[in-house]
């Protein structure tokens, strides 16, 4: 079977998904198609090339993405565009650390192209529009890698936290009384991020 640049970027995301970013180097994804490391620059050139097609891989349901619909608010839109940027990082162990280190992925500048011009078909100055969409995606993959980070294994006073940071405790108590979710938290950020 010959070896081709799709089955290439297929392996490096099965090895992203078994081991997360640290997990994946050039010599383990040449072990996995059975070839020397390199023959895989006939593919991909280098590491920076093999991440930045990972993280085009990882943003491929966002390809489909519309301007708002006839009467759909801008705001709502955008809520909706920053969710499914998250859903597609999560997906992935480091989905979010293989985005942030590809800053010429092609899909997300397209995300960001539709998103600029349909906020400023919506009436706000195309500097309003650039600066929300940047501040919405760059939130959105900080918030990711947050969630994707490792937690500290030693263990955890919850009352001296409790005892130094009281108010704090009390907001998140507050916000998680009524059932609310890390999606919900996620959604509620954004909204303060794109209100007019």
């Amino acid at each position: 079977m010959a070896l081709d640049r799709e089955k290439v970027i297929a392996a490096a995301v099965e090895l992203l998904d078994e081991g997360g970013l640290d997990g994946l180097t050039l010599r383990r994804l040449a072990d996995r198609l059975g070839v020397r490391a390199p023959t895989l620059y006939w593919h991909v050139k280098d590491k920076a090339a093999l991440i930045t097609a990972l993280a085009e891989a990882i943003l491929s349901d966002l390809r489909d993405l519309r301007r708002p619909a006839a009467g759909e608010q801008w705001d709502d839109w955008l809520i909706g565009v920053a969710e499914r940027l998250r859903t597609a990082m999560i997906a992935h162990p480091d989905g979010a650390r293989v985005v942030s280190a590809a800053p010429l992925s092609e899909t997300l500048a397209g995300v960001s192209e539709l998103a600029i011009r349909s906020l400023f078909t919506h009436g706000l100055p195309l500097r309003q529009a650039r600066l929300t969409v940047l501040v919405m995606v760059r939130f959105t993959i900080g918030h990711v890698l947050d969630e994707q980070s490792p937690r500290p294994a030693d263990p955890f006073d919850v009352d001296a936290f409790t005892e130094r940071h009281p108010t704090l405790v009390a907001a998140i108590g507050d916000y998680l009384l009524d059932g609310r979710t890390a999606d919900d938290l996620f959604r509620d950020a954004v909204r303060v991020i794109v209100s007019r």
